[in-house]
């Protein structure tokens, strides 16, 4: 791999293995050369063969000498490489196709359903440009970022934070489960087609990245397994999580790029940022019904964030070997020694995971409390309005105690009851 490059402007030779790439009197130097190459004049870097006049394996081949610095991935660490602009930021045709193709699609729905919808949308300052921006009734903007091929991580934040302060939202396309963007800011993941079946009307599902959020108590008659315990018990408990539609109870239909066109830029959908507690990346970002996310908030107490970065990511910390510079020119060899597979980001699981503190139980000394967040979970697990939430006039335990079809006990103390007679 390429541990090397020569800095055009300043006339420098720098060691991508060094943590003060060799120059300690540039503590700057990192920031300027990791600098998107949209955002900086594409011959600043170049290869260091070419410059000393000996063979650029690249150049030969009828490409480019100039170079643009990544980070690699070699067995779990993350060194600084050197690599020619071609590898990696210039789209294959297919992919351009397959990215026009989406674009035009986006702006051809957004227009049918009579939304404004606009391509190639430069923001205020110049900085960034939205392939799609659809604008909805009520002023909400999305800007649609259509990204097949690879894009790094501090790429998709700067462009996500610079559409966030010009008043849009953005929503990232991504074909690839391993995609840098996914869960760095909000995303849509689809299948990954030939562009004339895009541009031909073909379904486009949504299959990752757009989710509904599940509630329910904790019992043996739940469809599902206790995610605080293993194997198949039950604890008693309200579970709340964000499920693919798949996986929801009962199974919720397939949700198409159509739909979150309109959806998204009529408010009808909203991106929602769930932390997570313990390690690892900082949370997930999502699209959800805005029901969903009103009810959600509600539980929690969380509100719903922009599309922010944290400062760093674990697993992006850079690793310096601290090793002399390798003058060959590695063109051609790049994809194979700089890149082991990107981990898959898309893993489709639930996430999310809430489980309120055990409700509170009856006692003959005081009347029982039930808290406007305990209400509001009981009735989105029992499936019934907040108001005909009651407490058991056995056990204590929240269940449908008003309305029509209402009862006095729970099922289990009704059970116990009859058994008892």
């Amino acid at each position: 791999m390429a541990n090397g490059v020569w800095h055009t402007k300043y006339r420098i030779e720098i060691n991508l293995s060094l943590p003060d790439l060799g120059h300690p009197d540039r503590p700057d130097l990192l920031g300027e050369i990791m600098t998107s190459v949209a955002d900086r004049d594409p011959g600043l870097l170049e290869c260091l063969a070419h410059h000393e006049g000996r063979a650029c394996l690249s150049e030969t081949g009828g490409k480019s000498p100039w170079m643009f610095v990544r980070r690699g991935r070699v067995g779990g660490r993350r060194p600084l490489v050197a690599s020619h602009l071609p590898v990696t930021h210039r789209a294959t045709p297919a992919e351009s196709e397959q990215h026009k193709a989406t674009k035009e699609r986006i702006v051809a729905t957004a227009s049918r359903y009579g939304l404004d919808a606009k391509a190639e949308v430069a923001t205020a300052n110049r900085r960034s440009i939205s392939d799609a921006l659809v604008t909805g009734p009520g002023g909400i903007r999305i800007g649609w970022e259509i990204q097949y091929h690879h894009l790094g991580p501090s790429s998709v934040h700067r462009r996500s934070v610079t559409a966030v302060e010009n008043q849009m939202t953005p929503l990232w396309v991504a074909k690839d489960k391993a995609a840098a963007l996914i869960d760095r800011a909000p995303w849509a993941r689809v299948d990954d087609m030939p562009w004339r079946e895009i541009a031909g009307g073909k379904e486009m599902v949504i299959r990752g990245g757009y989710r509904y959020l599940q509630v329910w108590k904790c019992v043996p008659s739940s469809p599902r397994h206790c995610p605080r315990t293993e194997g198949a018990g039950h604890c008693e408990q309200i579970h709340a999580e964000w499920f693919l539609p798949a996986l929801c109870h009962p199974e919720k239909g397939p949700v198409h790029i159509e739909d979150l066109v309109l959806s998204s830029a009529t408010g009808e959908s909203v991106p929602v940022y769930v932390p997570n507690r313990g390690g690892g990346r900082a949370g997930r970002h999502m699209w959800v019904p805005a029901a969903d996310c009103r009810l959600w908030q509600e539980l929690t107490g969380q509100p719903a964030p922009l599309p922010d970065a944290p400062p760093s990511e674990e697993d992006d910390a850079i690793t310096f070997t601290e090793q002399e510079i390798d003058r060959t020119c590695r063109a051609g060899e790049e994809g194979r020694h700089t890149s082991d597979a990107r981990p898959v980001r898309d893993l489709g699981q639930p996430t999310g995971g809430r489980t309120l503190d055990r409700l509170p139980t009856k006692r003959a000394d005081r009347p029982m409390v039930i808290t406007p967040v305990e209400r509001v979970a009981a009735a989105a697990a029992l499936g019934c309005p907040p108001w005909e939430v009651g407490p058991c006039s056995q056990c204590g335990q929240l269940m449908r105690r008003y309305g029509r079809n209402a009862a006095m006990a729970c099922d289990l103390c009704r059970i116990a009851l009859n058994q008892s007679c």
